[in-house]
């Protein structure tokens, strides 16, 4: 496989010739599970690990490489085995706050050009969790795309009653209507999706992500479990991985979300509820929270009904959310970096003792 067909175009290879030195080769990461990495490029996939540099150098998990990435690693022929030496920059970056209490990023998926919202329409369908998909999506600068699963389970009349709950809430994005049972959209969605362009599928588990990645590969080339007397299907990815698709494009499978917090979204925000940031135009305060203050044309929006208000209240959630985990997580930085000198002083001490 040649490397443009995994998605190296001129962009990239800019920066490889600027951070690889002469004796690495370029790779794109295709798996990551538990800190164990499996890298591709024309030699076929192989496994790598990264160097030392990398782990002494790393302030956070962002600076380690995850999905999609592009590598410059040595190879060992020998060994069949390669070592990353760094990560190219990247174009986009999917990544959420960690599940439970820690402040700290989880990295999802790199150099994304679109991500496939999955939500099923029988039930897992959520307007305000797709709202905290938009923000991520948004955050990085990728297109978001909703793709509604199992419609087979409802009516067509259902189908229409949730795509205008959705355009309601102001959400204007594609949306893409499956069923992997009659196959219904597939053919739509695979259209959707062009060669040499990287997708990822985000989505909470058991709503059908590796039965449609087996329906766009044309086998069943990933494991499934059955489904449960609701509709609700079984978690089965455990790991991130990149897929090539006939067709040429490529889709990054991801394990299902149960949390999905947010870190440092005040422009995924932004983005994802444009109708509010043009209704704040026409407050009378420029730095109106839209709260309480008089002349706030959101409220005045909510009053006259032209402004849904449980968008609105997920919005002003997700806006204090961001920007609590933000403050906390720039705390933690500045203590683990005071942290990280005092070891270093206390090193250099013993040193000069000895």
């Amino acid at each position: 496989m040649e490397l443009i067909e995994l998605g190296l175009d001129s962009w990239f290879k800019d920066r490889a010739s600027e951070q690889c030195d002469a004796e690495q080769q370029v790779a794109r990461v295709v798996a990551v599970d538990r800190g164990r990495f499996v890298v591709r490029n024309e030699r076929g996939e192989f496994p790598a690990k990264v160097t030392g540099k990398i782990v002494y150098s790393a302030d956070s998990t962002v600076d380690y490489p995850c999905v999609g990435d592009w590598v410059c690693l040595q190879y060992r022929e020998s060994e069949n085995f390669a070592s990353i030496h760094s990560i190219l920059e990247r174009k986009s970056l999917l990544r959420r706050k960690t599940p439970g209490k820690e402040i700290a990023y989880q990295m999802i998926a790199a150099n994304i050009d679109a991500a496939f919202i999955v939500q099923a329409c029988h039930f897992d369908f959520n307007v305000n969790r797709l709202e905290r998909y938009l923000v991520m999506a948004n955050e990085s600068h990728i297109e978001p795309f909703l793709v509604l699963t199992k419609t087979d389970l409802i009516t067509p009349e259902q189908l229409e009653q949730l795509i205008e709950r959705i355009r309601s809430a102001g959400i204007n994005i594609g949306i893409i209507a499956i069923s992997n049972v009659t196959g219904a959209g597939i053919d739509k969605l695979r259209e959707a999706m062009h060669p040499g362009e990287t997708y990822c599928l985000l989505g909470s588990s058991g709503v059908g992500k590796t039965t449609l990645i087996n329906q766009l590969l044309g086998h069943d080339a990933l494991k499934t479990s059955t489904v449960s007397d609701t509709g609700e299907g079984r978690h089965t990815t455990v790991r991130r991985q990149l897929i090539m698709l006939e067709q040429g494009a490529m889709l990054v499978d991801t394990p299902g979300m149960r949390e999905l917090g947010v870190i440092e979204a005040d422009e995924g925000v932004v983005h994802s509820f444009e109708d509010i940031q043009e209704l704040a135009l026409g407050c009378r305060f420029a730095n109106c929270t839209h709260t309480s203050e008089p002349g706030c044309a959101v409220l005045k929006a909510i009053e006259d009904g032209e402004l849904n208000e449980k968008h609105y209240q997920n919005y002003l959630k997700l806006k204090k959310e961001a920007e609590f985990n933000e403050s906390s997580y720039a705390e933690k930085r500045k203590k683990d970096k005071a942290f990280g000198r005092m070891v270093q002083s206390a090193m250099k001490h013993k040193g000069k003792n000895k």
